[in-house]
């Protein structure tokens, strides 16, 4: 079939298939807050913004969400607008399928023995556990996909912008910008959403302050993985061939 067999199909699936495993785990392991200092063993930072203070604690989900957006540049490197559109439109769906299954799962009786079991091991109430895990907010879900798929958008018409200037030189100039903007957009959206509007109502301030030091994070990992787009771009024109690169490269900047 030429599905397969073609090297741009398959590298397309390839792709494909890690940007929406990347996106599928950062929106379940988010759930978990982690001490960034206490992870790397050094003493507490104490930041202080817009009368707000706070150690430096993220969402799990902060450790894939870069390689989503890098993916999502490769993506556009090489099947232009419509390329990310699309699997960014099949993340969104994927991810509300996962989430309904998992409170369908939630919903689900659990078995005596599983119960039992799990208290041995430490857990008293199993099926609390599994559904504080698995059963996300719906604000804080609608916040985060909204956040995706505003900052996929905003992305794609960013790298594009800056690509019909600088053509096929500057990479991570590109790349970078348009993950600084996109960015911008994502970390300041799902706070809005899932707590601004949300239950928790968080002061103006407060929301800033979060925001503001989820992006310097986000960025920050961003320009430290930059070599990793180089190795990315380097591995792809060795399996697609210079020409081949080149070709796609042409007709997604002409997307």
């Amino acid at each position: 079939m030429e599905v397969t067999t073609s090297r741009q199909n398959r590298l397309f699936i390839v792709l494909a298939g890690f940007f929406l495993t990347n996106a599928l785990i950062a929106e379940f392991v988010g759930v978990k807050i982690f001490s960034l200092e206490g992870t790397l063993g050094i003493a507490p930072f104490e930041w202080h913004l817009l009368g707000v203070g706070g150690n430096l604690n993220f969402t799990a989900g902060v450790l894939l969400w870069p390689f989503v957006f890098i993916l999502t540049d490769v993506i556009n490197e090489y099947f232009g607008v419509r390329g990310v559109r699309l699997i960014s439109w099949i993340a969104v769906a994927f991810i509300c399928y996962a989430f309904l299954a998992a409170y369908v799962s939630i919903g689900l009786t659990p078995a005596g023995f599983w119960v039992e079991a799990n208290k041995g091991l430490g857990v008293p109430d199993i099926q609390n556990a599994y559904a504080q895990i698995f059963g996300q907010g719906l604000w804080t879900i609608g916040g985060s996909v909204l956040a995706f798929l505003i900052g996929q958008m905003v992305d794609v018409l960013v790298f594009h912008r800056i690509r019909r200037v600088t053509g096929q030189q500057m990479i991570w100039l590109r790349a970078t910008a348009s993950t600084a903007v996109s960015q911008l957009l994502d970390s300041f959206v799902v706070l809005y959403v899932a707590f601004v509007l949300g239950p928790q109502h968080w002061p103006i301030p407060q929301f800033l302050a979060v925001g503001t030091v989820n992006y310097i994070y986000k960025m920050l990992a961003a320009i430290l993985l930059i070599p990793l787009l180089y190795v990315a771009h380097r591995a792809i024109d060795r399996y697609l061939g210079h020409r081949e690169a080149e070709r796609l490269r042409a007709a997604a900047a002409a997307d």
